[in-house]
């Protein structure tokens, strides 16, 4: 240890004038320094520490007229001043930037780092007060005044000696990691002064709270000072013992858990097993603690982590948990909020995707007003019902983009095995979850329009079970918010999922299942419909996949009313749009042989490109001979003309039916020609009735041909033709009422599109003519039949049916 000579005690010694500013001499050769007054010690700046007496502190110094001022006092054997700087960020400390009180004492030990660094320990020993700062020299000089330390007499000084000291102890036994033996050093303290220093450089507060310690030179107003800083901070580690006390019990569990896996990966990687097993555990636990996951599936999740911890590395068992495991990680547990329904935007989108439907917009509209006023409401399930090509997929995806969700799809024609809806248990090799987890999945969020596309072809259940049955809980509102998947094996909320559903026919729908779904027919289009559909729609979208641009071709409108009439005739648009492609793909070849710039598609150009008319109207044609009666008919791709021909030759009365007839029409011939016997009131034994519906190879059947059989059979006993442009449906009884029959819409339009002028019906079916399209209902005459004779008068005339009508 360095001795340090006594400095002088200049407290009674004349202050001069102050002066400023660091010491701008230039530096003199090592050694060459004069000498500093004996009043006078260099000074060193701390930045963010203030030095007590009688405490041994390391100290940092950075800039260079510090290294120069300790440098000189440790080669002279001088004391030293530490003073704190009021911003520690100042590099070039000037005297204005130093509190001018500080401590005073010898640099015990001198380090210089490899870094260039300087590091000093010093004792600081007594107080001083700065009178002055003086110049000539590389570092700052000061002359000082030494403040003396005080006894501390008196019952006040000792009642805050002692309470310091308890205050001391008590801090010393909240603080972890602290020797019992700084209680015992605290307790042989007998100086109050000494005691007040040493807590207050240990005390964890401002170092500006500090520096006022140190400047109270009153001992008693000094301890106070103390004890007051001190006791915030006692208070501060209790409340903060108190908090680790009680996580410490959490949190040591899963710290064991932690220190063990720890121990296992060391153990692992010394057996030569890889740190990639650790990797995809420990990525495993992230995505379970971040999946939002309820608490006991999380609890499962874990426990299924463990078990894959435990097992080895190349095992199938392992495959399949880590498989397991990361199918419940990416599920969309968390409940997202919504997007609010923009009723505004919706009837936008759907206007904007797809042309007429008014009605089924409407109900679409109030079913997205009553989601947005009602967001946890059970709202029904929807199912469109029509043909195909008549825009119910597409229906979905706007649905889905008016009300900013995701959409999937789910195609449900041909499934037969449960499993592809419920998932296969994991006891079987291979096992998945089920296509509607899946599409969950692959959606990422649980606000998804969900369409299950061709819910009529679902497959019929066997020994695999039934898929319509296990389809009950998915879109049942009252059971979907824990649908069980066998492969998961825990509950999945599909409550907030839209589902959608789609089919071409009813029937084949089993009535549980069609009970939780409310249908929305679509009956298909008329032909102007379908022409602005091609118009806005088919023929740009047909350009863009044929590589066109519109400056290239243009389709005029008397080519899609040829398109739309001669050479497609359905309830949708998907044959015309291949129509419209088969088109554009020779005008592409023209094109890409630059054969020309823009080219105008006409009317005269298809029979070109497509062949001759596919179809013309053959009513008149068909009707224009005694017993041929046009009928109605209804099909799983809409409403379509039917021809019923009927013809007489010599025989012994019997009944042939040819064209592939099914019971039910069958037996609509049978009451037909009752009736007609009955209204000419002889037997026809002297005759045979042969009844043939065209297209042989197509089966048919049906409970709405009565009243057409019914026709074509008075048409040929009177030898009288029915009008060419009437067609006909219902169903007849043996007492001749007319019967209300179903699919009037699709039958409707299937008329309007053969140019049929008037349509007789059933009387009680007059309430259905509210869901024939506008148009229909203007171009169509519709008659409404009570019995057959109506059916005769408006078709054939009057007195149609006597016994000397018919020519034998």
């Amino acid at each position: 240890m360095i001795h340090v000579s006594p400095m002088q005690d200049l407290r009674t010694g004349e202050d001069g004038p102050h002066t400023g500013g660091s010491a701008a001499a230039p530096t003199p050769a090592h050694g060459a320094y004069k000498r500093l007054p004996t009043d006078a010690i260099a000074i060193v700046p701390l930045r963010a520490s203030v030095l007590f007496p009688g405490v041994l502190s390391p100290v940092t110094v950075h800039c260079a007229t510090a290294v120069a001022a300790a440098q000189e006092a440790v080669k002279n054997e001088h004391q030293v001043g530490f003073l704190l700087q009021r911003d520690p960020m100042t590099t070039d400390v000037s005297p204005s930037d130093l509190y001018w009180v500080g401590t005073a004492g010898p640099i015990v030990r001198y380090i210089t780092g490899q870094d260039d660094t300087h590091h000093l320990v010093v004792q600081g020993q007594s107080r001083f007060r700065v009178l002055e700062f003086l110049e000539g020299w590389p570092f700052l000089v000061a002359r000082v005044a030494m403040i003396d330390q005080p006894k501390g007499e008196g019952k006040d000084i000792d009642a805050r000696f002692l309470q310091l000291k308890e205050r001391s102890i008590e801090a010393i036994s909240l603080l972890p990691h602290i020797p019992d033996e700084l209680a015992g050093v605290v307790r042989n303290i007998d100086s109050p002064a000494a005691l007040a220093d040493m807590v207050a450089n240990l005390v964890d507060v401002k170092s500006e709270e500090k520096q006022d310690i140190l400047e109270t030179f009153d001992l008693e107003r000094r301890l106070d000072k103390v004890i007051a800083a001190l006791s915030a901070r006692v208070e501060v580690l209790k409340l903060s013992k108190e908090i680790g006390d009680k996580t410490r019990a959490q949190f040591d569990e899963r710290q064991r858990e932690h220190m063990l896996r720890e121990q296992l990966k060391q153990i692992q990687m010394a057996l030569g097993e890889g740190n990639e097993s650790a990797q995809e555990v420990e990525a495993l636990r992230a995505a379970i603690d971040t999946a939002g996951m309820p608490e006991d599936i999380h609890k499962h999740a874990e426990k299924e982590l463990k078990r894959l911890q435990r097992m080895a590395d190349g095992s199938g068992e392992a495959s399949s948990v880590r498989t397991y495991l990361e199918w419940l990680t990416e599920l969309p547990w968390k409940v997202e909020p919504q997007e609010p329904i923009d009723i505004g935007q919706a009837r936008q989108v759907l206007d904007d995707d797809h042309f007429g439907l008014p009605k089924i917009k409407r109900r679409i509209l109030e079913y997205l007003a009553v989601r947005k006023l009602n967001p946890e409401g059970k709202s029904p399930v929807l199912c469109f019902s029509g043909p195909p090509g008549v825009g119910k997929t597409s229906l979905g995806q706007s649905i889905a983009r008016a009300t900013g969700r995701a959409f999937q799809r789910v195609a449900m024609g041909g499934l037969h095995d449960e499993a592809e809806i419920r998932g296969h248990r994991r006891t079987y090799v291979g096992a998945l979850p089920g296509n509607i987890i899946q599409a969950m999945r692959r959606a990422g969020t649980s606000n998804v329009v969900l369409m299950l596309d061709e819910i009529d072809k679902l497959g019929a259940g066997g020994f695999h079970g039934d898929p319509a049955s296990a389809l009950l809980e998915v879109l049942d509102p009252e059971q979907n918010h824990k649908f069980r998947d066998n492969y998961l094996g825990v509950d999945f909320d599909l409550s907030r999922v839209m589902f959608i559903c789609t089919a071409n026919v009813l029937d084949t729908i089993p009535g549980p299942l069609r009970d939780r779904m409310e249908i929305i027919q679509l009956p298909g289009y008329t032909e102007e419909e379908k022409i602005q559909i091609a118009k806005r729609y088919l023929v740009e979208r047909q350009l863009k996949a044929n590589g066109l641009t519109s400056e290239q071709v243009t389709v005029t409108d008397d080519a899609i009313a040829s398109l739309v009439g001669d050479y497609t005739r359905e309830a949708g648009v998907r044959g015309l749009e291949r129509e419209i492609g088969a088109v554009l793909r020779r005008t592409a070849m023209q094109v890409a042989e630059g054969e020309g710039a823009a080219v105008t598609i006409t009317a005269d150009d298809l029979p070109g490109i497509l062949g001759g008319k596919r179809f013309e109207n053959e009513v008149a044609l068909r009707t224009s001979v005694p017993g041929v009666a046009t009928g109605l008919a209804w099909t799983p791709v809409g409403g379509d003309i039917l021809f019923i021909e009927a013809s007489k030759v010599p025989g012994t009365g019997r009944l042939i039916l040819t064209g592939q007839l099914g019971d039910v029409m069958k037996e609509s011939v049978q009451a037909a020609l009752t009736l007609v016997k009955a209204a000419r009131g002889d037997s026809m034994d002297t005759i045979d009735i042969h009844v043939h519906v065209p297209a042989g190879a197509t089966p048919k059947d049906g409970p709405s041909a009565g009243v057409a059989m019914y026709l074509a059979l008075a048409s040929l006993m009177s030898d009288k033709p029915i009008r060419s442009d009437v067609a006909m449906t219902g169903e007849i009884s043996l007492r001749g009422q007319v019967l209300p029959i179903g699919g009037l819409k699709e039958k409707t339009l299937a008329a309007l599109r053969a140019g049929i002028k008037t349509v007789m019906l059933p009387r009680r079916n007059a309430k259905d003519l509210e869901d024939v399209p506008a148009e229909a209902r203007e171009k169509l005459e519709f008659v409404l039949l009570d019995t057959v004779d109506d059916a005769v008068r408006c078709a054939i005339g009057e007195g149609v049916l006597t016994p000397d009508a018919a020519t034998h």
